[in-house]
């Protein structure tokens, strides 16, 4: 299980890298576009639709999305992603996943809300994945035309941001862990996890402010960008929990087995999902 976990991991991160490097801002949107159509078609079990009801939903997602990127090629491959609404979708992300944070605390009664409603799973879909997709681009993105490899920096700092407090988290809670943060939802993880993670990133992120200096992030100062990293692993953590919650209430380990050793899409980017939606919002347009 271990081997199989490192070399399908060494293939995502190829994949990843050649994505990052390789494709033009149309091209990159466009395989992003595809990523989130695969968690579409993961999310269609929360909801226990039928076989064919999660291809029509998947091949309908599929399809708008496609048109949505194909009509704003020119922009995109010019450095804009969606100017138009950008900024209200993220709002709407940021506020979704202070939703998403009542559902979790008052679970399992919250499922008595939307555990069967067809309209509300397809909601919190679009609410997840539709900001993630425009969040990823935006970083990608920033200052493209002045520099092209910038948005990649900054889309990997938030990517090991939240990947290097996954492991801080790990292992404080393997060592301390004794009070469980939210035991019907996801009983492994703990309080003292959740601390080892911030710190893991607080340190992180001002040691990575300070070797960046004063001219890489192109928004904010030092101070407010250390909170906005350390503020963004703490929303990281409601992500790993509202994808836990949804798959408790289906009765799902895994998302799906897409990936040999890690489980499916959403299980790798559930973090991510809500993080780069913070993130970009905060970094864009109140710093």
């Amino acid at each position: 299980m271990l081997k199989q976990r490192i070399l399908s991991a060494i293939v995502m991160i190829a994949i990843v890298c050649a994505a990052l490097f390789l494709f033009s801002p149309f091209y990159f949107t466009l395989a992003l576009g595809l990523i989130v159509t695969a968690a579409v078609w993961e999310w269609t079990q929360f909801p226990r639709l039928k076989i064919v009801w999660r291809f029509v939903v998947t091949s309908i997602s599929l399809a708008v999305l496609f048109v949505w990127i194909f009509s704003q090629a020119n922009y995109l491959n010019a450095g804009r992603v969606f100017a138009d609404y950008a900024e209200p979708l993220l709002l709407v992300s940021v506020i979704w996943w202070g939703v998403a944070l009542g559902l979790v605390v008052t679970y399992p009664k919250s499922a008595n809300i939307w555990g069967n409603s067809l309209i509300l799973h397809i909601i919190f879909a679009v609410l997840t994945l539709l900001p993630f997709l425009i969040a990823v681009a935006a970083l990608r993105l920033e200052n493209y035309n002045i520099d092209s490899l910038h948005g990649i920096q900054l889309l990997l700092y938030v990517f090991v941001l939240v990947w290097a407090a996954d492991s801080g988290a790990y292992f404080a809670g393997r060592k301390f862990g004794k009070h469980k943060l939210a035991p019907k939802v996801s009983p492994g993880k703990t309080w003292q996890g959740v601390m080892g993670g911030v710190i893991t990133a607080g340190v992180l992120a001002e040691l990575f402010i300070y070797l960046a200096g004063d001219n890489f992030f192109m928004h904010g100062n030092p101070l407010n960008l250390t909170a906005l990293s350390i503020a963004t692993v703490v929303v990281s953590v409601l992500g790993d929990l509202t994808e836990s919650m949804f798959k408790r209430q289906s009765g799902i380990k895994d998302s799906s087995n897409l990936i040999p050793g890690h489980g499916g899409i959403l299980d790798r980017i559930d973090s991510l999902t809500a993080a780069i939606p913070f993130f970009a919002y905060f970094y864009f347009f109140w710093l």
